[in-house]
């Protein structure tokens, strides 16, 4: 099969720009999808990558062999194998989405040896969307495109570089709260006076989610999205989550067949661009205020810590990094990986929507193990455009309910001590990670995790 490779073209903000080393195969023009106003401002603050050079660039095979082979995946029933079964709904439906199981409950499931054994995976709730859209989801098949919008955090923006037949052959679709839709109705992207039922941004058939039958943290409402995308398309047999701050830049077919199906993985996901340890990602959660309750932080990685969590080493190996960028994920849905994002869904609602914290832990304890390509982030900003968030919120009346109720709470001291001496889980976890006597590692935790509630909060990450 033939190959070819893209090269990034690092320009200005709005000029950066992927080619390929051979001719094109028509790809459709993005100025082609749809026209914004200019009060938008979809492109503005851009970041630019700080390599002007790639070390480890992608390839990818000839478009039409690529659309060939993943129709005929499409086609292929072996190819099929969706066999984790779900806990069910009971009644009216819990009060969380998620059913707030127990660590030990959960933890239960990790070791998935009867296939016929029901998983818990969110939709104790019914997830409140439009019965069209549920059947317009369902109806979606091999390959779909997720990202989510809520609190008007991010803007839509339109895909790049689609080969001619690719909307044809896949979906995307964009979740978005109230909040979201009244902006988008404020710049003229969305009428009011709809008749078709459905609205659609360029190529992003738009999904209204009641937020308020869900979780009041607009962050664990994506997660639902970005995690549950198998339950939420369930005959889709591959998916792209794309976090909204990212535009896409090569077409998600190639992407899937480069990093997935090539690969013969489960999933495709970014190493993190400066962390390797989950506990070097917990610290600066805590010391940037990414997370305002520090003290349920150092619970979860004591929680982690308890029950197996060790730091990254070479042992780990095919796993290349504990910590991966989420803002990409491209799943083949299947057992292990449709498990994976179940598990991974029950840690977030129980502790937070920090998925990075809970990666590594879950990874290393489910059985079957996941294939997992972890990819060079280097790789991610060649496919990837990244653009800040949005710098106001559209709705003032939330950020001023939201900012009164993230006061830092501080990890408590008892944590560490016990009747004076130390009885932190992590200390030999982090003693492996530092190369540190236990004493030592201890104070350096303690230090580390008390500026989350003490730092000077003018500096930001």
């Amino acid at each position: 099969m033939e190959k070819h490779s893209w090269v990034i073209k690092v320009g200005d903000e709005s000029t950066t720009t992927l080619q390929r080393r051979s001719d094109p195969f028509h790809p459709i023009q993005s100025s082609s999808l749809f026209s914004y106003p200019s009060t938008y401002g979809q492109h503005k603050y851009a970041i630019s990558t700080s390599r002007s050079t790639c070390s480890s660039p992608l390839n990818f095979s000839d478009y039409w062999d690529v659309l060939k082979e993943i129709q005929n995946l499409r086609r292929n029933p072996e190819c099929s194998t969706r066999n984790v079964r779900y806990m069910q709904m009971q009644g009216g439906g819990g009060d969380s989405f998620g059913g707030n199981l127990s660590s030990h409950l959960r933890f239960s499931f990790f070791d998935h040896q009867n296939d016929s054994r029901e998983v818990p995976c969110g939709f104790f709730k019914k997830f409140p969307i439009s019965d069209s859209d549920e059947i317009a989801m369902e109806k979606c098949e091999s390959v779909v495109v997720v990202s989510a919008i809520f609190n008007e955090h991010d803007k839509i923006r339109q895909p790049r570089g689609l080969g001619s037949e690719t909307l044809e052959n896949v979906c995307f679709f964009m979740f978005i709260d109230d909040v979201t839709l009244k902006g988008l109705q404020y710049h003229g992207l969305i009428s009011t006076k709809n008749s078709s039922g459905y609205n659609k941004i360029g190529v992003w058939r738009i999904v209204k989610v009641r937020k308020e039958d869900l979780y009041h943290n607009p962050a664990m409402n994506g997660v639902i999205p970005k995690y549950l995308v198998h339950r939420l398309f369930p005959n889709s047999q591959f998916s792209v989550w794309i976090d909204a701050k990212l535009q896409l830049m090569v077409d998600p077919l190639l992407l899937i067949h480069s990093l997935v199906i090539s690969q013969n993985a489960d999933m495709a996901i970014s190493k993190h661009p400066h962390f390797l340890h989950t506990m070097e990602e917990a610290m600066a959660t805590a010391r940037w205020n990414k997370w305002w309750d520090v003290n349920a932080l150092k619970m979860q990685m004591e929680t982690y810590c308890e029950n197996g969590l060790q730091p990254w080493s070479p042992t780990k190996m095919p796993y290349s990094s504990d910590v991966p960028d989420s803002a990409l994920i491209l799943r083949k849905h299947g057992l292990r990986s449709n498990l994976f994002s179940c598990l991974i869904f029950n840690e977030l609602e129980d502790f937070n929507p920090r998925d990075q914290l809970a990666f590594a832990f879950v990874r290393d304890h489910m059985n079957p193990k996941l294939k997992l390509n972890m990819f060079q982030v280097e790789v991610l900003e060649q496919v990837t455009v990244e653009y800040r968030h949005n710098l106001k919120p559209s709705d003032a009346s939330i950020a001023k309910k939201l900012s009164m109720t993230r006061k830092i709470v501080r990890a408590k001291p008892d944590l560490l001590h016990q009747n004076g001496s130390s009885s932190s889980k992590c200390q030999q976890y982090l003693a492996t990670m530092w190369g540190l006597t236990n004493n030592a590692a201890k104070a350096k935790n303690e230090q580390l995790f008390d500026k989350g509630g003490s730092r000077n909060k003018s500096k930001k990450k």
